[in-house]
């Protein structure tokens, strides 16, 4: 079984790695071995368009049994807080359309640049993860991805009223999304909670609370899936 496991940035899954290290044999730079599965490591760097290079040109050289994106959110709900481990089970590029001259937003999907319900999209532009329910090991929530993460009490009205269900918020999601279904692999995306989506304060964000939940579900995750195969 042959796992990858994707993130922005090489600080969001450290302690993963770590564990990789001293539990796995590792056979190459960011590849790790243990009995019949293999897992590898891919930082893509931030962001929608970073991720979907790197993904496209890794999931056309090997084939993938699981591919995990792993990192820290923004939540727009009640429902988790700072710590918070949830399975992102839809995504949505929320940003891609245009401003009209009134500042409202269009979508592209809106706009007929893509078609509505054309794959991997639903007809609202929705993607969703039909393999979710396959790992139903945590609270489920609906995402979007944005190239500019919401940060003023005006932008942040106008994203929940355009998207009254967006639970969790990411710069890399849907570009995940997009490719795992388009090349039909499946997959799982987790993320941890760092700080609610609200008017922009670092100080109130819980990073590391955060980066230990996520590993520490990573690693169980592996645990889990060594004892299946």
């Amino acid at each position: 079984m042959n796992i990858l496991i994707v993130a922005a940035t090489p600080f969001e899954i450290a302690a993963l790695r770590a564990h990789l290290k001293s539990k796995f044999v590792q056979t190459a730079e960011h590849q790790f071995q243990k009995g019949d599965i293999t897992v590898a490591l891919l930082i893509t760097g931030v962001g929608l368009p970073l991720t979907g290079y790197a993904l496209g040109r890794v999931l056309a050289l090997e084939e993938w049994n699981l591919v995990i994106n792993a990192g820290i959110a923004g939540t727009l709900t009640s429902r988790f807080s700072p710590g918070s481990v949830v399975q992102v089970v839809t995504e949505r590029f929320a940003d891609l359309g245009v401003e009209e001259a009134d500042g409202s937003f269009t979508s592209v999907h809106a706009m007929g640049l893509i078609e509505k319900g054309q794959p991997p999209f639903e007809e609202d532009g929705r993607m969703r993860n039909q393999h979710a329910q396959g790992f139903d090991f945590l609270p489920q929530a609906q995402g979007i991805s944005v190239n500019r993460v919401h940060g003023s009490a005006a932008s942040i009205e106008q994203l929940r009223a355009r998207y009254p269900d967006a639970e969790v918020e990411s710069m890399e999601g849907a570009a995940f999304f997009y490719a795992c279904l388009m090349e039909k692999i499946p997959f799982l995306e987790i993320r941890a909670v760092s700080n609610f989506v609200e008017p922009r304060n670092r100080d109130n964000w819980e990073v590391e609370k955060a980066l230990s939940a996520l590993n520490e579900t990573l690693i169980e995750l592996l645990s889990s899936l060594f004892a299946t195969y």
